[in-house]
């Protein structure tokens, strides 16, 4: 079983709960599809709970669009003003240590390709069409997935789990090949009006996949706010907005 995590955005308090809930299942491994600083008020704290803790569980760790704005200071494809304001102070706040796992222990690309049982896996933030700013849906996947057998992207916040059968030449195969795509939402910002935690859990064996939604204390991740950034990220918590 693989846990797969994206958008974490500074929540360690839904973080920490997500992580009491992958603690009963045989997780062999976790993959990181990028986000996990901004908007939240504990940037600096997911990441060291996570360099702590899952150093050695980690088989994919991707920059995600926030992590290359912060690190490259280029803040122009955010579509508000308030969100680059909240980049600007996050990338005020990070310390030392953040910025140099940010910069040492993820991958710039922003997508990833590795083999999980001899399945080819594409790890993306947002797509093929766009690295880190635009985000596949099931109405529009922006790209080819042809080459892979399992594509993982997040960056939109809302879950997803379907598949696209693509026309091969393979007669043994019905002439088709199978590309599942899963987004396993966002844990620290969900946006589907749904305020839990959001991952999801693959197992690689059966090819089936457990969308998971844990509930943790919106409050006290509402309670860290301050006036530096706007009321907006605090309150769209408590909604899923």
């Amino acid at each position: 079983m693989y846990a797969i995590l994206s958008d974490i955005h500074g929540n360690l308090c839904a973080l920490e709960e997500v992580v009491d809930d992958m603690n009963q299942f045989d997780i062999e491994g976790i993959i990181l599809l990028g986000d996990l600083i901004d908007y939240g008020m504990q940037s600096n704290e997911v990441i060291e709970y996570i360099s702590c803790n899952w150093k050695d569980r980690i088989i994919c760790n991707i920059w995600g669009n926030h992590e290359r704005a912060i690190l490259t200071s280029d803040y122009k494809h955010f579509s508000s003003q308030r969100g680059i304001e909240s980049a600007k102070y996050t990338a005020s706040k990070l310390s030392k240590k953040t910025i140099e796992y940010l910069k040492n222990k993820l991958i710039h690309e922003g997508l990833y390709e590795f083999r999980l049982n001899n399945k080819k896996i594409l790890a993306v933030h947002g797509s093929l069409e766009d690295n880190y700013w635009k985000a596949i849906s099931p109405d529009n996947i922006r790209g080819d997935y042809k080459a892979f057998d399992i594509v993982l992207s997040g960056h939109s916040h809302y879950t997803h789990l379907f598949s696209k059968f693509y026309e091969v030449d393979d007669p043994y195969r019905r002439n088709k090949h199978a590309v599942l795509f899963i987004n396993p939402g966002s844990v620290g910002q969900p946006r589907n009006h749904n305020p839990a935690a959001q991952y999801a859990l693959l197992d690689i064996n059966t090819m089936t996949v457990n969308l998971r939604a844990v509930k943790y204390d919106v409050e006290s991740a509402m309670a860290l706010y301050n006036e530096s950034v706007d009321v907006f990220y605090k309150y769209r918590l408590e909604y899923g907005i």
